[in-house]
């Protein structure tokens, strides 16, 4: 966001992280970080004056959509942490009654916007013909130099670092937690990345290395927790789990956070839990193997063995494995380990093809995703080199 923002209680908003744009069943942006700070007319409510959360955020015109979509019913919305709204004409609670945070968001009229987007669309047939400089790109591919790639690939892994440090704080310097909880939101792959994150959250990581001999133990513990395994209908399973659920008093969460529907047999939550499962079992001390290895094969067996696609084992090497090697001052094995892992394929970097993008590794891929994600999508072409080359040059945008 621009500028500040500020809850309709007083409180400032500073978007961490955007997360992504959810577009399943359930709150339009999943994997939001937020930081809310305390008001400035009230004793101190946070720590340190703020607190960070995380979770997701709601998008509506007015507060009172939120009751007409019937959310307050829903406990699919109970994970969300900000409501944002054009007109905050009433408050917004969960399904238990908990008040939800809300920021009114000033933004142009829907239909000025509409037009802006279809004199846009008139130039050029592309799903990407609304961003201003996409005309001058598929005419001239060169304006996005491989410096600037190089750049926005740098930034990228500072992010995840940044959010890898964040965990790491939450795990008190234990880096082995902070990569299980990190491996258990990768395993989600988008969709399901808040609910796997929060499973890690509620089974602490001394549990799992008490049981990590037996798989079927580590399946039972992980389902348990996930609130999924009554779906199972396997009574050895859920045995297993009430016996370790008051051996270590563990609580499991809500198993309504998990989203199925429009989802492939291989990614429903129950298949990633029972992979995830078998990473922790076939390797114990994961971050060491991550850390100490340089061949591709040999970082693909540490989780190919889980019974994973060799696609579903990129994205685990690409979101998992490089950046944890660069959070531990690895930068250039972890920019290399990306130039040798096969070019990722969705939406976004089909658009980036369409204009002309060469797209030849994850590196590349990595680059053109942070490029649309924080620059594009944020429309911070003042501090993209795209429009500045394009400024140089004396085109038009």
């Amino acid at each position: 966001m621009p500028y500040p923002q500020v809850t309709t209680d007083g409180r400032r908003v500073e978007v961490l992280d955007t997360g992504q744009h959810n577009l399943h069943a359930g709150p339009d942006f999943t994997n939001v970080r937020l930081r809310i700070y305390n008001r400035e007319d009230e004793p101190s409510l946070f720590p340190q004056d703020y607190v960070e959360m995380a979770g997701n955020v709601e998008m509506h015109v007015e507060s009172g959509d939120w009751y007409r979509h019937r959310h307050n019913e829903d406990k699919a919305y109970d994970s969300v942490v900000l409501h944002v709204v054009r007109h905050a004409d009433k408050p917004v609670f969960t399904t238990t009654g908990k008040p939800i945070l809300q920021l009114e968001l000033n933004y142009p009229q829907p239909k000025d916007y509409i037009t802006q987007m279809l004199q846009a669309a008139r130039q050029m047939d592309s799903p990407v013909a609304t961003h201003p400089c996409a005309w001058q790109l598929l005419n001239h591919p060169s304006l996005l130099t491989d410096g600037w790639k190089r750049t926005l690939l740098n930034l990228r892994l500072h992010c995840k670092t940044e959010s890898i440090h964040r965990v790491l704080a939450l795990s008190q310097n234990d880096w082995e937690q902070a990569l299980y909880i990190t491996l258990a939101h990768q395993m989600g792959f988008h969709v399901n990345g808040v609910p796997m994150e929060m499973l890690a959250l509620a089974t602490p990581l001394y549990v799992i290395r008490k049981h990590r001999n037996d798989v079927r133990q580590i399946e039972a513990l992980l389902l348990g927790q996930a609130g999924l395994l009554d779906v199972t209908d396997d009574p050895v399973l859920l045995r297993e789990y009430r016996f370790m659920q008051a051996k270590f008093n563990l609580t499991p969460i809500d198993g309504t956070v998990w989203k199925r529907a429009r989802l492939r047999p291989s990614n429903q939550p129950t298949v990633r839990i029972r992979q995830f499962a078998r990473i922790l079992c076939q390797q114990e001390f994961l971050l060491s193997q991550i850390l100490e290895k340089t061949n591709m094969d040999e970082l693909r067996r540490l989780f190919s063995l889980a019974g994973m696609g060799k696609e579903s084992v990129d994205v685990l090497l690409v979101n998992v494995v490089a950046p944890m090697k660069y959070a531990h001052n690895q930068q250039e094995q972890a920019l290399a380990l990306l130039e040798r892992i096969p070019a990722e394929n969705n939406r976004v970097i089909r658009q980036w093809k369409m204009l002309g993008q060469k797209v030849e590794n994850a590196a590349d891929t990595q680059a053109l995703l942070h490029l649309f994600l924080t620059f594009c999508q944020q429309e911070k072409c003042i501090n993209c080199e795209v429009a500045y080359q394009i400024f140089l040059s004396g085109k038009q945008l």
